[in-house]
């Protein structure tokens, strides 16, 4: 059986922050069990296209997965157990913040199958915690990370940001020194992106956005990773880092371009060669279920120009960069043949590194990787 990974997306949370572009919402509290009993339709109808693969990866998305009742979650992945493949299952995240768990949660949440949480600490700084709209503190962090240790989960995620408005080197450092000695199996480091829409974007037009310049950003990054690797985490890709072994799976099949559905609202899938995506759209999600239709606003066939490339871009993310045999047993062609031209140019200027089997991005080139992307992008005329 082909291999598969299967996001769920809960659009839920209890307020929005301040930097967040995702699909979510803070008020629509009256639509959860609707919400959920359109999910279960959802996933019957992809029980027939799913049925020649195997599930090996779940991930719980949001919003706030955790800030939704327990007995959704449980309904949902009890969903998935009965109507898809899920023998080889071997990684079920689900997204939390801190002050959402509680005991009875994550003993459901375990019984049903969850394996791994991924909780989102952002920074270890009360007043920048405020700033960025976060309606946790310092205290429920350690809170909830003191619950789910104690409830039996070995393998824990904690996402942290730099780049934040008002946020210093030392907070960085302070943070990552932190979280690193708790011996959390997985941190995601990522710098702050203004996205439109957002407040943060809308205050930065403005010129109301204090953030760390160019070069302190770079800083931080720097530091963090010399931070983390003395800790024992492997820098593994762009903005992970893991303890040997806990690489997160599921983030795997994206960035080495394996097939996934995504199932909710406006959640994204790319399989059978078809990548598609959902009704952002309460109503128009609800509407088409009703009719028995699965809800797809969008789709677009990626050609085969356009595979390699993507194949190539998110797999240069992975610090181990992509096999020049991966390559050719995809695409039957060399690397080389296609890319030669481009590959030489970014050697030249210390961008990328030939070792013989693989190509990877340098130090220097995982902080100038759009450069190399964009050049990797078929010409679009």
């Amino acid at each position: 059986m082909k291999e598969l990974a299967v996001y769920i997306h809960i659009p839920f949370c209890k307020s929005k922050c301040h930097y967040c572009d995702f699909l979510s919402f803070s008020n629509k509290n009256e639509v959860i069990d609707k919400y959920f009993d359109y999910l279960n339709r959802e996933i019957a109808l992809y029980s027939e296209v799913v049925r020649d693969y195997s599930v090996k990866t779940i991930f719980l998305g949001g919003g706030t997965p955790s800030n939704v009742e327990p007995k959704y979650i449980f309904d949902i992945l009890n969903s998935i157990h009965k109507k898809f493949n899920i023998d080889k299952v071997n990684e079920v995240t689900i997204e939390a913040n801190p002050k959402t768990v509680n005991e009875d949660k994550l003993r459901i949440y375990k019984s049903i199958g969850i394996n791994r949480i991924s909780m989102g600490a952002q920074t270890l700084n009360d007043n920048l915690l405020k700033e960025i709209g976060r309606v946790h503190t310092v205290k429920d962090f350690y809170d909830s990370f003191n619950l789910i240790r104690s409830s039996g989960f070995e393998n824990l995620n904690i996402d942290l940001m730099f780049n934040l408005p008002k946020q210093t080197l030392s907070d960085v450092v302070s943070t990552l020194e932190v979280v690193s000695g708790l011996g959390v199996e997985h941190i995601s480091f990522y710098s702050l992106i203004l996205e439109e829409g957002t407040r943060f974007y809308k205050r930065y037009s403005e010129g109301k956005l204090d953030l760390p310049d160019e070069e302190l950003e770079r800083e931080m990054y720097h530091r963090g990773i010399q931070i983390l690797k003395s800790h024992g985490y492997k820098h593994y890709e762009i903005s992970n880092f893991a303890k040997p072994s806990y690489e997160c799976k599921h983030n795997l099949f994206y960035w080495k371009v394996k097939p996934y559905i995504g199932l909710g609202l406006g959640a994204h899938s790319n399989i059978n060669g078809l990548r598609y995506w959902n009704e952002e759209n309460f109503e128009n999600y609800f509407d088409s279920l009703e009719n028995g239709k699965l809800p797809i606003n969008g789709s677009e066939k990626i050609d085969n120009a356009m595979e390699m490339a993507e194949y190539l871009i998110l797999g240069l993310r992975l610090v181990d960069g992509v096999k020049l045999d991966d390559f050719y047993d995809r695409f039957h062609i060399s690397i080389d043949s296609i890319y030669g031209s481009v590959l030489k140019k970014h050697e030249k200027s210390g961008l990328i590194c030939n070792d013989g089997d693989r190509i990877r991005l340098t130090s220097k080139g995982l902080d100038l990787a759009n450069i190399v992307f964009v050049d990797l992008l078929p010409n679009q005329d």
